[in-house]
């Protein structure tokens, strides 16, 4: 598509119709082809439309009135806008002056005897005043006009002609002596006007010749039309009508005559044919049945037993025999087709009405009524013996299902490629006999019904309404109890062995992967309860149905959350250890996003299928029982991902670091892992390198996903409830809660060993590194190395903890800070005081040093053990001491200013050294 086109300038800016005007502007068309509509004032003009080049078009205005836009369509560039107006007006003969001709707008033509018409081009309005307004370019605005001259006009031919409007609008710039000099003109044109008629012929003499003219061709033709009819036509045409309705009278005289002749004939051939139909009746009846036509035998055979019922001749009496020989032939093939497949309910009534005409004993509607429901019977047997056998012979094979070639879709994430190319046989059972009470039970049920009311012109039989609602309730009860053993046999518990083994017995093998197709059991079910409410059915047909839907929404609501709980248990062998960050939450994995996914496809199934009531139908959770179930199902399913949560953390595949399905994730930037050759942390068990970060850094990260679950997941789970119109699960959702907080503290407590008994375990022998004394030690310049081992190693905690969830730094540091200061505590009273003075102010150096690196993390806890482990070193009483304890800590701080930035809280903004 190319740009709009643009109209920017019109030359003339006003005109009458016709005017030719000259658009100027942009994108006008590419080629004449190309221009597919202008209009000017509203008015089509592409007729006279001739394109000059993209920037300009001449064309001829059209009749419209008033200002108006000059809009160009093209093909390219669609229709376009317009930046300049067209004022269009009418010019109209004045009263001052006169003519005899109808000006006409069509080109000019040569009169049969050589003079030139008048047109519009040719005849133009005089100014009546004689005053010239060119070079008067300056109009009067229109709307000023409007507002002076409310309904007036400055037409001269117009009835509301306003003389100020046609002052104004024509002569506003005209000085007052040329108006008055224009008065003197228009009274000395208007005296001139009045000179008589024979001016005016003088004027209009070519008007007149065409007159004189046209008069004597009317005078010739008129001439020549008497010369042909004579001087009064119409005595022809009355003798012309008169002969017509004579020979009218003719032809109709002979109509009557043949008529009546034909009707003498006709009743001639009707008594001939009273003993033609009686001979030829037997082989009618054969050819009619053959057709299929036994209306037509019904009416013959009435027709004739009315008219040689009581005949006493032999020869009647012979063929009468035979006719009723083929009618008992009939009324023996009518029955058995009656007892045949049943057909649609229109043909059924039609077969008994035939069989009541033909006076066949018995009660041939309630027969076709038991045929109905032995057919309706057999019909679901042989749907269950079916699938049975096909389900049977699969289990065989060593398969699940029967294949078939139906093609099948569940919204299911734990549905195995086998059943998405696979149909249960139990669903196919399902869907036929579904079918079956749809398609074939409501001519049964209306069969009956018209029986009863006499629609079918049957005596009715005392008794046999109670005998045709026990056929009704069997075919229901029949129709829940093979669908009950198929879909629910634990339904059937309490039913008679004998009745329970009359349903069929299906493997317990068919039930596995059965659960995916339970919600579309559960329509196909609606669909035949719906069919049978519109029938009117008595309630103990249609409690039958209702309590099978109900038992198996039920069945269905269980399978799914069922379900939905084995997939959150095998989550598990999902987890690739991919970390996600937020600023909010920290990181976490994708596991709590699976588990809340499961979940939402669970309801949202759930919903579709189960939950939502239909009519007739009870709320799935009425019953207290359902509820207690409901909740139970629901709480194992969310305790399944507390069993993920501990199988990762602490299972014995997590703490051997070979949990199946990890990715390779060494060198990741989402898991800081501590790889130095020479660290502690490089000792904890569990570490492997090739499956996945180490067992350390793995109960880091279950840890923040607990935490998300607590926090974060369990919210939206019961906000999925709540959208689900789900009852408020907070019984559930407490236990959940109790299980996940009692894991985080096992989670925890695991890590906290792993972290802190290589940590305090290296205090000690690092401390007596070098054979160093207490009571030998010189002068202190430094804190010892053991100091500065142990401040790196809680950093490196603190890296590894900060790199999965910064939020647990404050749960793991302050617990290591507390062991660590209780590790001190032990070793400096175990000295029992064994110092010499330049031992003590190391002791009290390397103390103060290492209670001051970890200030923000220390609790009342870990003061009260830094209180003891310096009340076990001698005080320090000299200044000099003390002074020589400054300067060790102030090395010690300028030395490892970057080490203690680690311990700086993160809340405070400061960056000053410590």
């Amino acid at each position: 598509m190319g740009p709009p086109p643009i109209v920017t300038g019109v030359s003339p800016k006003e005109g009458p119709p016709g005017t030719r005007v000259t658009v100027r502007g942009e994108f006008l068309g590419k080629t004449p082809q190309d221009l597919c509509g202008l209009t000017i004032c509203g008015c089509d003009c592409l007729l006279s439309a001739e394109w000059k080049s993209p920037n300009k078009i001449i064309a001829r205005s059209g009749p419209g009135k008033g200002k108006g836009e000059i809009l160009v369509t093209t093909r390219s560039g669609g229709r376009g806008t317009c930046t300049v107006e067209f004022r269009g007006y009418h010019e109209m003969i004045g009263p001052m002056k006169e003519t005899a001709v109808w000006v006409e707008e069509a080109p000019l033509r040569k009169m049969w005897w050589g003079r030139r018409g008048l047109t519009p081009t040719t005849y133009q309005h005089d100014d009546p005043l004689g005053i010239s307004i060119e070079g008067v370019e300056q109009k009067f605005p229109e709307e000023g006009l409007h507002k002076l001259f409310p309904g007036g006009s400055g037409d001269l031919s117009s009835e509301n002609f306003a003389a100020g409007w046609f002052l104004l609008e024509r002569h506003h710039a005209t000085p007052f002596d040329d108006l008055r000099a224009g008065l003197a003109f228009l009274r000395r044109k208007v005296d001139g006007q009045k000179e008589g008629q024979l001016s005016f012929i003088k004027s209009n003499v070519g008007s007149v010749m065409e007159q004189m003219d046209t008069l004597a061709q009317l005078k010739e033709r008129f001439e020549e039309d008497v010369e042909k009819q004579g001087q009064d036509p119409t005595v022809r045409l009355e003798g012309a009508i008169k002969e017509s309705m004579l020979e009218a009278n003719k032809l109709f005289e002979d109509v009557l005559t043949r008529r009546e002749r034909a009707d003498a004939t006709r009743s001639a051939l009707a008594v001939l044919q009273r003993f033609r139909f009686l001979f030829g009746l037997p082989g009618a009846i054969e050819k009619n049945i053959k057709k299929g036509d036994y209306d037509a035998v019904i009416n013959d055979y009435a027709r004739v037993i009315n008219l040689f019922g009581n005949t006493d001749v032999p020869v009647f009496k012979k063929v009468l025999a035979e006719v009723e020989l083929r009618i008992a032939q009939l009324r023996k093939l009518l029955h058995h087709r009656l007892e045949e497949a049943p057909t649609s309910l229109e043909a059924q009534k039609k077969l008994i009405r035939n069989l009541v005409h033909l006076e066949e004993g018995g009660d041939p509607a309630w027969d076709a009524i038991s045929c109905h429901s032995r057919h309706l019977t057999t019909t679901m047997i042989h749907c269950r013996d079916t699938n049975l056998a096909q389900e049977q012979a699969a289990l065989e094979e060593g398969g699940k299902t029967p294949k078939s070639s139906k093609q099948k879709s569940t919204s299911s994430s734990n549905q195995n490629s086998d059943w998405q190319t696979s149909v249960p046989a139990r669903v196919l059972l399902t869907e036929e006999l579904a079918d079956a009470i749809s398609e074939r039970f409501p001519d049964f049920w209306k069969l009956g019904q018209a029986y009863f009311t006499g629609e079918l012109q049957v005596k009715v039989v005392p008794g046999r309404q109670q005998d045709f609602k026990k056929l009704v309730l069997a075919s229901i009860s029949l129709f829940s109890g093979l669908l009950r053993a198929a879909l629910m046999p634990h339904t059937l518990v309490r039913t008679p062995a004998a009745e329970r083994a009359s349903y069929g017995v299906w493997h317990s093998r068919g039930m596995e992967g059965l659960g995916p197709w339970l919600p579309h059991c559960v329509r196909a079910l609606r669909h035949a309860y719906s069919s049978l409410i519109r029938l009117d059915l008595p309630s103990e047909a249609l409690d039958i149905v209702a309590g099978l839907i109900f038992d198996l929404r039920v069945h269905c609501m269980s399978t799914l959350l069922k379900q939905a709980g084995e997939s959150i248990r095998n989550l598990h062998t999902q987890e690739s250890w991919n970390i996600q960050f937020d600023g909010e939450h920290g990181g976490i994995t994708h596991l709590p996003a699976e588990c809340e996914r499961v979940v939402a496809e669970a309801l949202q199934l759930a919903k579709d299928s189960v939950l939502l009531s239909e009519q007739r139908e009870t709320l799935l959770l009425d019953p207290d029982v359902v509820q207690r179930d409901l909740n139970n199902l629901i709480q194992n399913m969310l305790l399944g991902f507390v069993e993920v949560l501990d199988k990762l953390a602490l299972g014995s595949d997590a703490i051997a670091g070979e949990s199946p399905g990890v990715s390779q994730m060494i060198g990741s930037p989402a898991i800081f892992q501590v790889r130095g050759s020479d660290s502690v942390l490089d000792k904890g068990r569990g570490k492997d390198k090739e499956s996945g970060p180490a067992w350390e850094q793995r109960l880091l990260c279950v840890l923040s996903n607990i935490e998300y679950t607590r926090s974060i997941l369990l919210p939206r789970i019961a906000d999925l409830f709540a959208r689900y119109q789900l009852p408020a699960q907070t019984g559930p959702l407490a236990a959940v809660k109790k299980a996940l907080t009692e894991l985080d503290q096992r989670v925890l407590d695991a890590y906290l060993e792993q972290r802190s008994d290589p940590l305090v375990g290296t205090i000690e022998p690092s401390m007596y590194i070098g054979n160093f004394n207490w009571h030998t030690a010189l002068k202190p310049m430094d804190v010892r190395p053991y100091v500065k081992e142990l401040l790196t190693n809680l950093i490196s905690v603190h890296a590894e903890v900060h790199s999965i969830s910064p939020g647990l730094v404050w749960r793991v540091l302050p617990q290591l800070v507390e062991t660590v200061a209780e590790e001190l505590a032990r070793l400096m009273v175990c000295l029992d005081k064994k110092f010499n003075v330049h031992g003590t102010q190391q002791a009290c150096a390397d103390i103060a040093a290492i209670r001051e690196a970890v200030t923000v993390y220390s609790t009342p806890t870990a003061e009260a053990f830094f209180e003891e482990a310096l009340e076990a070193i001698p005080r320090l009483s000299d200044v000099q001491g003390k002074r020589n304890v400054e300067d060790v800590l102030n090395n010690f701080r300028s030395r490892m200013r970057l080490q203690l930035l680690c311990f700086r809280d993160p809340k405070t903004p400061s960056t000053k050294s410590v």
